[in-house]
């Protein structure tokens, strides 16, 4: 009996959904309402839309940027998975950003930050340009082009646009860090030495153990208005070298080439046989140092330092022999002042 009541309620409520939807009709269409208004920037309340396009347009000029920086040392290579509180203001764009806002007008930038950066990010548009704060191209402008206070030796550099390339790309400060004319120091790490980056350092002309006397800068110190920028940042060969990818060496049909689109206005003719001669030069003197080097017990003969206690010259000289290759040009980027640190340092190891 239950289940014949149960089958009869089933039925019921069947046949009710059937007439309730039996009667329901739709009518025809009604007029179209107007159109809504476009989205506005929340910074300026101007339209998103005519925001956006003034940089995100049709001329792919953004996705040619983009594809040169992840060609970059920077987006391949920039080990930003260092990111404690010593190592993030230049490993990670976090770490670099806050630095930057945290330095002192005329003062050394912070090297370290506050705590270690939280899912870093490697260095990227937003490092070195106000990306979205006003949705124009005033965006690409670059987050900072201040003068900067070199650590190692508290000279003030200014390399124009160059000087965002300089706040990273400087010698740090080796501890202990010898002193012309100063008591011996113990290295006690074989990673001592100014880092990886001390291209500002060499530039300007400061920061090396300058023993002995006879030390200049060369063209490039004075002349070249926006430093690294001038150059490196040249006339891209693709993806390969120049613009955002910012090497300067390519490969063309197998042969290594030099971009020398940012070179040529200051060196019209000659310069692949200058910068050759200068870098053969520049070797010769560095395997001389190294020689040296090792004789003095300061390093082994595969380049690695020897730890313990050395004399303040031998231990400039390996500062200098640090810094020279550290910096990657072979003497390039200020011949001048390479080849006297060199030279000199040769001369103090030699005559002991």
């Amino acid at each position: 009996m239950k289940k014949k009541i149960t089958s009869y309620l089933m039925f019921v409520l069947i046949l009710s959904v059937g007439v309730i939807t039996s009667c329901t009709k739709v009518g025809p269409a009604g007029p179209a309402g107007k159109d809504g208004t476009n989205g506005t920037n929340g910074t300026n309340g101007t339209d998103g839309t005519a925001g956006c396009i003034k940089c995100h347009d049709n001329s792919q000029t953004i996705l040619a940027k983009s594809l040169q920086w992840e060609a970059s040392v920077h987006a391949t290579g920039g080990d930003f998975e260092r990111n404690t509180k010593t190592c993030a203001p230049c490993h990670t764009s976090q770490g670099f950003l806050e630095t930057v806002e945290n330095t002192p007008s005329g003062g050394e930038r912070p090297d370290t930050t506050a705590a270690t950066i939280e899912d870093p990010a490697p260095q990227n548009c937003y490092t070195c340009h106000e990306i979205h704060q006003t949705y124009t191209p005033a965006d690409w402008t670059n987050t900072t082009t201040a003068p900067v206070k070199l650590w190692i030796s508290g000279k003030t550099v200014d390399f124009g646009k160059g000087n965002l390339c300089a706040n990273c790309h400087q010698p740090r400060v080796p501890n202990p860090l010898p002193v012309v004319g100063g008591d011996s120091v113990t290295v006690t790490s074989p990673y001592w030495g100014v880092h990886h980056g001390p291209q500002a350092g060499i530039l300007a002309g400061s920061g090396g153990y300058e023993i002995g006397s006879g030390y200049s800068n060369s063209f490039h110190t004075t002349v070249v208005t926006n430093g690294c920028v001038t150059c490196h940042m040249a006339e891209p060969f693709g993806t390969q070298a120049g613009g955002h990818q910012m090497g300067m060496t390519y490969l063309y049909h197998g042969h290594e080439k030099i971009n020398t689109a940012g070179c040529i206005t200051c060196h019209p003719s000659g310069l692949d046989a200058k910068i050759a001669a200068t870098q053969t030069e520049v070797l010769d003197l560095l395997a001389q140092l190294k020689t040296l080097l090792v004789n003095h017990g300061a390093m082994s003969a595969s380049g690695r330092i020897i730890t313990g206690k050395m004399s303040a010259n031998v231990a400039g000289a390996l500062l200098n022999y640090n810094m020279v290759e550290a910096d990657g040009s072979e003497g390039v980027h200020n011949a001048d002042y390479v080849k006297t640190l060199l030279n000199n340092s040769i001369q103090a190891l030699g005559s002991k």
